[in-house]
């Protein structure tokens, strides 16, 4: 990717790894499911009534908010709920770039390089490093729950490269209609209406403004500006380029919960991310072109002149035989 595409990358890295952090202050106010749902429905009414429509076949787009909205936010928000730790739901959820990598070359015909394959399977040792900890420690189903997550954000990034749209902002708004109708019902059936009205009436305090502001994070800079940016950069490139640098939100996550929230990894979790950022560097760096074989020296004024004089006969026509000169004449 040119410079100015890898920057763009880095920067949805940094936003989205800070929206960990801000899922983590709604969430002590708002139950998962509901805080999912509404993070999209706040997003959803003002794409129905001000945003054009983003020019893609409606599949593509049910694809993409299922994937990226519904599925990998229903992983996620549950995942932290039941007490995975901020930083490391960062790190889990780069699964998607595994994910993607391979769905992209079973599914769009993407080819996967040699170099890209090595650094993807060392992405996905650390990650596998982090399970067995974190399993061992709190149980497995937050850390499948949030990996489920991670395999919803693949299934959109696929979705959101096919749509090909012009207009990416677009895309990402309209998305914002999808979530809401399954994640609301789920969380009205699951969580309940007692639950939902509580944490709704004690939001109107000045305690709950970190959990306000945290959701509008999630809305303006995890959603509108990440992922708008994001596909942009998957409509420019094959998938398995930019999915990738997904692999470097944990960096950001990981630092803004251990400062913020004292979230100390084990060592063991640490060498994952370790593994996961190398693979992420290792995967996204072109490798040495191969040597292209010198082309013929140029020949030189005399060698030129004697391939002119080589044409030049072999254009001429031939000298005619006496038989032929008398027959000319006659």
């Amino acid at each position: 990717m040119p410079l100015r595409h890898t920057l763009l990358a880095l920067l949805v890295a940094v936003f989205w790894g800070l929206n960990f952090l801000a899922i983590r202050i709604s969430l002590d106010q708002f139950p998962p499911l509901f805080l999912a749902g509404m993070r999209f429905l706040i997003l959803a009414l003002p794409a129905l009534l001000f945003v054009p429509w983003p020019g893609v076949k409606v599949r593509y787009l049910l694809g993409y908010g299922l994937g990226f909205g519904t599925l990998q936010f229903f992983g996620l928000y549950l995942g932290m709920a039941a007490g995975f730790p901020t930083g490391l739901a960062s790190l889990v959820l780069q699964a998607s770039a595994p994910f993607t990598v391979l769905l992209g070359a079973l599914v769009l015909k993407e080819h996967i390089t040699a170099r890209r394959a090595t650094g993807v399977g060392v992405a996905v040792l650390g990650l596998g490093l982090v399970g067995v900890s974190r399993g061992v420690l709190d149980g497995w189903t937050p850390f499948l729950l949030v990996l489920f997550g991670a395999f919803g954000w693949a299934l959109g990034n696929l979705a959101s490269r096919k749509a090909q749209t012009d207009r990416p902002m677009a895309l990402v708004l309209w998305m914002a209609v999808v979530p809401p109708i399954p994640l609301l019902t789920v969380a009205f059936l699951v969580e309940g209406p007692e639950e939902i009205g509580a944490a709704l009436a004690t939001s109107i305090s000045i305690a709950a403004i970190p959990a306000w502001l945290g959701l509008s994070y999630t809305i303006l800079f995890g959603t509108v500006a990440g992922a708008g940016i994001w596909v942009w950069l998957m409509r420019r490139h094959p998938a398995g380029t930019v999915a990738p640098f997904s692999m470097l939100v944990p960096v950001v996550g990981i630092l803004a919960a251990w400062i913020a929230l004292g979230e100390v990894p084990t060592w063991l979790e640490l060498g994952g991310g370790v593994l996961v950022v190398g693979g992420v560097i290792y995967a996204s760096v072109r490798g040495t072109p191969p040597a292209q074989p010198a082309p013929p020296p140029d020949p030189g004024p005399l060698e030129d002149v004697k391939d002119v004089e080589l044409a030049a006969a072999s254009n001429a026509a031939p000298e005619p035989s006496p038989q032929e000169e008398v027959s000319r004449l006659r």
